[in-house]
């Protein structure tokens, strides 16, 4: 009659240590995470894209018959393809464009403060001085520090990681596609025994979740980037177009903070190439217009629920996540947080969402 109470206290004791375990477990982790944060970024983009391109994967070897490694082998070749083809076209005409910027920085840093501050003298800490000699003064103090051998090993250094980078991204994209399961597994395995189904379970429930979420943001950077270039270049024909596009898209990935940033730096170009103020009011419109189409159209679209999380907890996420683990924590911030909400209904066992509750009804009818 004692055996009862005995294993009943057995079985709470295993369960307080298993969970003191996982807690320990994802301290550990999170604590190698901030202290490798400066590498995590292409581990963090090659596991996207991995996550992204798995089902694609499965798909093409059932339909082929072929086996798995050769369907990512051919996946990967055909992504690095594209890539390659993008670089093929886009690098070039950058770095010309970039090139006659630098020829002509005075006049592009002038236009703008002789537009804000006059054509005229302005005191400026107690001295006189114009809006040319600011942009003289600014060009100057960078050749002095483009000159020296400082600058030079810098960007030297930065354009070597930048390529080393990019190379283990692609390896690791690799990798990530061919072993993907087993990477998955020997994360489960990191847990307990007793915890291993419930994480098994948050996998199967955040997948889905997480999939439309990086899709969904792969399409608004996709649709944000052609949208900025149809209004910034066929619209207000500004200069750069194409850059100011691209960086108008690859900016959606950052919550909050990234179109706010994109609108100022396309505003500062339209400012200083504008001749009117119809052209100032034309690129209002602009900013207007995009945002709206992406705040109440296209983003709802292809996030639907996914993405459904508080904006007050996404700043939060975005600048936590940024504080710890600089750029590749900013861009996990938002899925940390989805899977962390998928994880705690998993295990309180209560529905992710009332969308959850809603398409498990139908699928039920």
């Amino acid at each position: 009659m004692s055996a009862a109470p005995d294993s009943d206290g057995e079985h709470e004791a295993a369960l307080s240590v298993n969970t003191v375990a996982v807690l320990l477990i994802v301290f550990a982790i999170l604590l190698l995470f901030y202290l490798i944060h400066i590498v995590l970024l292409p581990f963090a983009l090659a596991g996207v894209a991995a996550f992204v391109l798995t089902p694609l994967v499965d798909r093409l070897s059932k339909a082929t018959r072929t086996p798995r490694a050769a369907a990512a082998m051919a996946v990967f070749l055909a992504v690095a393809a594209l890539i390659a083809l993008a670089v093929y076209l886009v690098v070039p005409s950058l770095i010309s464009e970039a090139m006659r910027d630098a020829a002509d920085l005075q006049s592009i840093i002038e236009q703008p403060l002789e537009r804000a501050l006059g054509s005229g003298k302005v005191q400026l800490l107690g001295a006189p001085t114009s809006a040319s000699e600011i942009a003289a003064s600014a060009v100057s103090a960078l050749k002095q520090k483009v000159q020296g051998g400082d600058a030079i090993a810098w960007l030297l250094g930065s354009a070597f990681g930048a390529t080393f980078g990019f190379l283990l991204t692609l390896t690791l994209l690799a990798y990530f596609l061919i072993g993907g399961r087993e990477i998955v597994t020997g994360l489960l395995w990191l847990f307990p025994p007793s915890w291993r189904p419930v994480c098994a379970r948050v996998m199967v429930r955040a997948r889905p979740i997480l999939f439309r979420y990086f899709v969904g943001v792969a399409l608004v950077v996709v649709y944000a980037s052609l949208a900025a270039y149809v209004g910034l270049g066929l619209f207000l024909k500004l200069k750069h177009a194409a850059p100011l596009a691209a960086l108008t898209g690859f900016l959606e990935i950052l919550p909050v903070i990234g179109p706010l940033l994109s609108a100022g730096i396309a505003g500062l170009a339209a400012l200083q190439q504008a001749k009117s103020l119809w052209s100032i009011a034309a690129y209002v419109i602009y900013a207007t217009l995009l945002r709206l189409s992406i705040d109440q159209i296209v983003g709802p679209l292809v996030l639907g629920g996914a993405g459904r999380v508080h904006p007050t907890l996404v700043i939060f996420c975005f600048l936590v996540g940024g504080v710890l683990f600089g750029i590749p924590g900013v861009l996990l911030a938002i899925p940390a947080a989805l899977t962390l909400k998928v994880a705690l209904a998993a295990i309180y066992r209560e529905p992710v969402s009332m969308h959850s509750v809603k398409s498990r009804e139908r699928l039920r009818a």
